[in-house]
């Protein structure tokens, strides 16, 4: 088997007495959710991600300079939810330290908590209007952009390789500059691969669900995904296998 699906095929189905266990299927899990709220949040609140602060970042650039379509507001409120969303996921984070499993398990219950909150005011609302109002949209902001702050501080806590949930420059990055062509080894090049594409398919997903189902279908599968992994996590909280111990 090439080295690039032997890798992939570890990375869905893990060895469970890897350093990381059961952990990498979970963090694709999680893209998956990225890319489903982002899609989201940029196609139905505006120009605005509750995940990718780096496009915020940009995008406040961008309304200061006078760009249609940019709202320096909305783009600054992300980045105030994500920051305490990642502030609280660093507290559970450090207070259920000794297991990865129940670190786990408690960001993931908060972080379900939120997005079905989202869902259920994405869903009595009038979000499939052409403009959704200001009350809603910062109110769904700030629950989505708490829920991935928890959910990226919690990935950098339990640090599993190239599956940060949020994040991709550097997954890409690594892709390209660790591969053969470049001279290096082509380490977890299909790991790497298996979380760009699980970011693009909650991305796609997310957007074929607001454009021809509903703006709020693209939250309720990221609930039902979240749903899954609590339960899973659940479950490895009863583990004591090496995994589950700080790095």
């Amino acid at each position: 088997m090439p080295a690039a699906l032997h890798d992939a095929w570890a990375t869905v189905v893990p060895d469970m007495k890897d350093r990381h266990g059961p952990l990498p299927p979970l963090m694709l899990a999680l893209t998956v959710v990225t890319g489903l709220v982002d899609a989201f949040s940029y196609l139905v609140l505006g120009h605005v991600f509750v995940a990718n602060m780096t496009g915020n970042v940009v995008f406040s650039g961008f309304a200061i300079a006078g760009a249609a379509g940019f709202s320096l507001a909305a783009s600054l409120a992300a980045l105030a939810a994500f920051a305490t969303g990642a502030l609280v996921g660093g507290r559970l984070a450090h207070g259920a330290g000794s297991h990865r499993g129940r670190v786990l398990h408690l960001a993931l219950l908060l972080e379900t908590t939120l997005v079905l909150a989202a869902y259920v005011v994405a869903q009595v609302t009038d979000t499939a209007a052409a403009h959704v109002s200001t009350v809603v949209q910062y109110a769904l902001i700030a629950l989505l952009g708490l829920a991935m702050g928890v959910q990226n501080a919690t990935a950098r806590a339990l640090a599993v390789p190239d599956l940060t949930t949020t994040v991709l420059t550097l997954t890409i990055t690594g892709v390209a500059a660790d591969s053969r062509l470049a001279g290096g080894k082509g380490s977890k090049v299909g790991r790497r691969v298996l979380s760009a594409g699980a970011m693009f398919a909650g991305g796609l997903a997310g957007a074929v669900a607001v454009l021809h189902g509903g703006p709020a279908l693209p939250l309720l599968f990221a609930a039902v995904l979240l749903v899954a992994a609590s339960v899973t996590a659940f479950v490895l909280t009863r583990s004591d296998a090496s995994w589950t111990k700080p790095l």
